[in-house]
């Protein structure tokens, strides 16, 4: 009988996580945003357990053909929907990442794009990956919120261009019908990126659960799940210490990102979460004893992870969100915009893909997977970020 391994936990990781979620603990601004910090520290034990990311699916499907990991993503907005579509529209007090469909989206979506090819990973990638210790992603995050306010500075100019309008299919057939159809869309964009393949089942697994969780982080903060809104903010608040006037510009000038700014850093849920997200990685890194803080990062690396931290950030404000809140809260929302978001980041992941040499990254994300079984036909089935 094989004998049981037990991982041996990195106790001074461990030690560390522990003591963050209790200084957390101490300063939430009120008992009300608890939920939101448990179910962020929930998606970060998740996403480290069940190796989850968005990334490596783009490179997968551009350098291999391969779509199955990225089209198994599709059933994590699709799962969030059954909660975030019919919530947001029936019960008071919960809102939806609605968003339009013009310049700003594509060509934000396409930054973007070759942000995270550059950095190695995306918004939530960069905080779990820096929960891990990756060195790589302590350089991109800093650089991403930087983007963030560069990005926030380009909003108000970028947001009077032409575009199409808002396609908003719970507004067009209310809850149900428009839950319907966000499935039956999400459904076709899976399909054309699988071109036939079938995913593997813990892929899905994997995908729904991250939904699961992501409905519940909605019906704890009353909004889909955001990342990008809580490191512009953090981009914000520390360039308003170094001396920056940031209410001075249209973005930070009033409403709810004039309150943010002068508000404590935790009274954003989105702030709240990504701490959250960063501590609840850590934790389970370190309990697995699987952190990468000893993993090398040379000065090519590090000027990747800034390169693309800063993509990442301008992107993800023009394009209203990232993974998460475009693709995931704006599919979960019933807006088109989510969809969309992922074929306008295609062309930038190419371009990343291109340039990650220059920066000492690998072109592909490992080998292929075998082949699926026979072919089967399967079943039928933000602006906030």
């Amino acid at each position: 009988m094989a004998s049981l391994v037990l991982p041996r936990p990195h106790w001074p990781g461990l030690l560390l996580g522990l003591a963050g979620v209790t200084l957390v603990l101490a300063l939430l601004p009120q008992p009300t945003k608890l939920p939101v910090f448990a179910v962020a520290l929930a998606l970060g034990v998740a996403f480290v357990l069940l190796d989850y990311g968005f990334a490596g699916g783009y490179r997968a499907l551009l350098e291999q053909g391969d779509g199955r990991a990225l089209g198994a993503s599709f059933i994590a907005p699709a799962v969030a929907a059954l909660v975030v579509l019919p919530v947001g529209l029936l019960a008071d007090g919960f809102g939806r990442f609605v968003a339009p469909i013009g310049l700003p989206l594509l060509g934000g979506a396409m930054v973007f794009g070759v942000g995270m090819q550059l950095a190695n990973g995306c918004g939530s990638g960069t905080l779990v990956a820096a929960g891990q210790g990756s060195r790589r992603m302590w350089v991109a995050l800093p650089f991403f919120c930087l983007g963030g306010v560069l990005g926030s500075l380009m909003v108000p100019a970028a947001m009077r261009l032409p575009d199409l309008g808002v396609v908003d299919f719970g507004a067009l057939f209310g809850p149900w019908g428009g839950l319907a159809v966000t499935l039956a869309v999400l459904l076709a964009g899976a399909l054309l990126v699988l071109r036939g393949a079938w995913p593997p089942a813990a892929a899905l697994r994997a995908g729904a659960i991250i939904g699961a969780l992501a409905g519940l982080m909605f019906l704890a903060s009353g909004l889909p799940w955001g990342i990008t809104t809580g490191l512009t903010l953090w981009g914000a608040k520390a360039a308003t210490m170094m001396g920056a006037d940031m209410p001075a510009a249209a973005f930070w000038a009033e409403g709810w990102t004039r309150a943010a700014l002068e508000g404590p850093v935790l009274a954003l849920d989105s702030s709240l979460a990504d701490v959250g997200l960063l501590l609840g990685a850590l934790l389970a890194a370190a309990a697995q004893g699987r952190l990468r803080h000893r993993q090398p990062l040379g000065l090519r690396g590090a000027a990747g992870a800034a390169l693309g931290g800063v993509l990442m950030g301008v992107g993800a404000r023009l394009a209203f969100g990232c993974n998460v809140g475009a693709f995931l809260g704006g599919g979960a929302s019933g807006s088109l915009h989510g969809v969309l978001w992922v074929a306008a980041t295609l062309p930038g992941c190419w371009l990343g893909i291109r340039l990650r040499p220059m920066f000492g990254l690998p072109t592909s994300p490992g080998p292929a997977a075998p082949p699926p079984h026979p072919p089967r036909s399967p079943p039928s089935a933000l602006p906030a970020p």
